[in-house]
């Protein structure tokens, strides 16, 4: 599939909202409850990408026709100048296993928050920590240990 990696702008907003929500309510729902996915849903709004995208650095992924297909993020780790963490990487849920994620992450790991970093961090869903091994990315300290938010946290060391 034919995509290009670009910048998020804030019209963005809206429809990276509505494709986060569908990942929750269509694809993570298999790994978490009802309950869990649809508190998610409600969070993630258009303001809420908005804010994340005003300290983040927040790309989209585009199809030829310029329809959004997947968005990521990458942010200093608590300011740190060493350390970074990524951040609501979601592809449209039909357009999974096309390459589309691999392309984000290829895009994040050449912003100069992941280069300049010795060490990424991502909290990782049930459902994607096999997606971010296949990336190179390894269990926090070699453990793999849900989070209180029900993640793994998972990083790159370089």
């Amino acid at each position: 599939m034919e995509i290009k990696i670009r910048k998020f702008k804030d019209s963005d907003a809206e429809t990276i909202a509505t494709l986060v929500q569908r990942n929750f309510r269509e694809v993570n729902i298999h790994d978490y409850s009802i309950e869990e996915m649809e508190k998610l849903a409600k969070e993630f709004d258009s303001n809420k990408i908005r804010k994340t995208a005003s300290y983040a650095n927040t790309y989209v992924a585009v199809d030829k026709n310029d329809t959004i297909v997947g968005t990521g993020s990458i942010s200093s780790f608590f300011g740190s100048m060493t350390e970074s963490i990524l951040l609501t990487i979601f592809v449209l849920p039909e357009l999974q296993r096309k390459g589309i994620g691999k392309a984000i992450i290829q895009a994040l790991e050449n912003d100069e928050l992941f280069t300049r970093a010795s060490r990424v961090e991502i909290p990782a869903s049930k459902t994607a920590c096999a997606f971010y091994e296949k990336m190179g990315y390894l269990y926090k300290n070699g453990v793999k240990q849900l989070d209180g938010e029900g993640h793994y946290r998972m990083e790159k060391v370089k």
